[in-house]
């Protein structure tokens, strides 16, 4: 059955076994709360990288008991996101999550050549699934956060990414819709025929299992009163569970219009490294850490 509510991700882990998580410098509390009423919920075990002395001041405000983590001191920032990306690597995780680690430290300790988490040809992408009270179930959404003009070979990546999120999620065969400025194939706008090209891509099985259609307008892909005036047919129109978006700005526009003028709440990580990494923003509250750390959980292998 679908996850239709961020909050059910939450009972469906409870019949799965416990993945661990390591936190990159988590020495603050929204990472602190998260982390500990993830492991609480029996979601994971968790190890905190960082300095020693803070996170046991943080738990002790927070009324939290630390011995329910491992800690790991290591007080400098860089250095405790290589530290936790390291352990991943040792095979003492299954999850990286980001703390108070400024974002280019946390991506350079994943993306070092040498010691961090891609394997040769891996491409990152930022996955955000959005819980609108406006909108009926899910929307699986990205990039919005790490590709700022995606090339045809990382739109497949990222479609490919959103699909593997919303089989995690419970749908079986989700539905993609391909997001340009009209639904009409237009050659002079690129994301127009770029999405004609997956679309026709999945018809004839060079993407599978899921249903995409595109170019789409937003409103078509996700407003079925507007597909039927726009005489749009198909499994996608008005009904999307994923939604590509061109560029960068698109998508992070979105993001942000959803969570502030909507109250949308939501889970989000990065795919395409060893492990799906957490990458939520240092000003994230701890819901939306817990949230992203279950969606990370019930992707994790």
């Amino acid at each position: 059955m679908a996850i239709t509510k961020l909050d059910q991700m939450f009972e469906v882990l409870k019949s799965k076994s416990k993945k661990r998580l390591v936190a990159a410098y988590a020495n603050d509390s929204h990472t602190i709360e998260a982390v500990s009423e993830a492991v609480d919920k029996g979601i994971v075990e968790g190890t905190l990288v960082g300095d020693k002395e803070t996170m046991l001041q943080v738990c002790g405000q927070l009324n939290i008991n630390p011995e329910k983590f491992r800690l790991v001191h290591e007080p400098n920032e860089g250095k405790a996101a290589a530290v936790a990306v390291k352990l991943i690597n040792d095979g003492e995780g299954e999850l990286l999550m980001k703390g108070l680690v400024s974002t280019d430290k946390y991506m350079k300790a994943i993306l070092n050549k040498e010691n961090g988490l891609m394997d040769p040809g891996a491409i990152l992408s930022h996955v955000t699934v959005i819980e609108n009270p406006n909108y009926e179930k899910l929307m699986i959404v990205g990039d919005v956060a790490i590709i700022p003009l995606p090339e045809f070979k990382q739109k497949v990546a990222i479609l490919n990414y959103l699909v593997n999120t919303a089989k995690a999620l419970g749908i079986e065969k989700p539905k993609v819709a391909v997001i340009s400025a009209s639904e009409q194939v237009l050659p002079g706008i690129p994301s127009c025929a770029e999405a004609a090209l997956l679309s026709k891509m999945a018809d004839r099985g060079q993407i599978s299992g899921a249903y995409v259609d595109g170019p789409l307008a937003l409103d078509a892909a996700i407003d079925k009163e507007s597909a039927q005036i726009k005489k749009l047919s198909g499994p996608v129109a008005g009904d999307a569970d994923c939604l590509l978006f061109p560029n960068i700005e698109s998508g992070n526009v979105f993001y942000k219009a959803n969570t502030k003028l909507a109250k949308a709440e939501l889970g989000a990580f990065v795919a395409g490294a060893r492990v799906p990494c957490v990458l939520s923003s240092r000003g994230d509250s701890a819901l939306t850490k817990l949230y992203s750390i279950a969606l990370a959980a019930l992707i994790a292998k």
